[in-house]
């Protein structure tokens, strides 16, 4: 349960957004509304993927997350120019951490200067921020 403060925090940045697990989710929930949460979905991938350890899974999930996100047709595919695409397509056989750092960067800025905002002014979030404010009042005026 986030609270208003928190909700309100959201608004200071994308970053904000991201870190807070109810901020992700009701994010995400956005983005869906507009057909584009998978977005969020690769941003995340590419998180997890530069934690991984072993070089055997660095193989599976970068191949992974290049046939769901990358590769023509993918079922979630980004939009990310061609150019990051085929350096993504070229490395993709012997791929390092930072292989999806540029695809990452571009879909992160894109979601910073173009879903967020969007986000920020819309129903759900503004639902969401008066929902809060209403419940911190009954929490410390229980007489109403």
């Amino acid at each position: 349960r986030s609270s208003a403060g928190e909700t309100m925090a959201w608004s200071e940045s994308v970053d904000t957004l991201l870190a807070n697990k109810d901020g992700l989710a009701a994010f995400r929930t956005f983005l869906k509304s507009e057909f584009s949460e998978e977005n969020v979905e690769f941003w995340l991938a590419c998180e997890d993927f530069k934690k991984t350890k072993s070089s055997t899974k660095i193989a599976a999930k970068a191949q992974k997350i290049y046939s769901d996100f990358i590769q023509a047709d993918a079922p979630k595919e980004i939009n990310i120019d061609f150019h990051t695409k085929t350096h993504i397509s070229q490395n993709i056989s012997d791929p390092t951490l930072s292989c999806f750092d540029d695809a990452q960067k571009l879909i992160y800025s894109l979601m910073a200067k173009d879903s967020f905002p969007r986000f920020l002014r819309s129903e759900a979030y503004k639902e969401l921020v008066k929902k809060q404010q209403n419940g911190n009042q009954k929490r410390w005026l229980p007489f109403l």
